[in-house]
């Protein structure tokens, strides 16, 4: 009886352990707020101090490009997704004013559609990962590769990998000159 109840034991702490690290409930609880400042302004201000005598308006401003705000799906998400083309040629996804929930392995996609309602349809149309989400409140910036069709990838979405769950989405539309 006793090495019975040993066993169950022993095993009810191992499959507790796993489904911890598999679920992460504490990210759900646990806020990661990040201030990341626009890349364009580090820019100029590094040209800047290499020559004094430039002012900051005589750098090339970035681009909107398209721009939109999030709505939520799965969990309540805020804020509002930009893609900027910088002075250097690059491309950068800004989200600004963002909040979502936090949870395990969640990923910034930009999706091939107009929206990201559903993950059966996000999945279908395709999607580019951007990289993880480096905090789930604040102001923070991903590469956007230089070579992406912005007229096929039309959307944000704010996806946790491991569940397979669109927490919110921003449909992107074009900035008018």
């Amino acid at each position: 009886m006793t090495t019975r109840r040993s066993i169950l034991i022993g095993t009810a702490i191992v499959a507790g352990t796993a489904l911890w690290y598999l679920f992460r409930p504490e990210a759900l609880v646990i806020n990661k707020t990040v201030s990341e400042s626009f890349p364009a302004a580090e820019h100029a201000m590094s040209s800047m101090t290499k020559s004094p005598g430039m002012s900051a308006m005589a750098a090339h401003e970035p681009v909107k490009v398209v721009s939109g705000r999030f709505h939520s799906n799965a969990h309540k998400t805020d804020g509002l997704a930009t893609i900027y083309r910088l002075s250097d040629g690059r491309r950068v996804l800004r989200l600004t004013e963002f909040a979502t929930s936090n949870g395990p392995d969640v990923r910034v996609y930009l999706v091939a559609a107009g929206d990201a309602q559903d993950e059966v349809a996000a999945k279908q149309a395709g999607v580019v990962d951007l990289g993880a989400l480096k905090g789930n409140i604040g102001d923070q910036n991903y590469d956007v590769p230089t070579d992406l069709d912005l007229t096929r990838y039309r959307a944000v979405s704010i996806w946790c990998r491991r569940f397979s769950v669109n927490f919110g989405a921003a449909p992107l539309a074009e900035q008018s000159s």
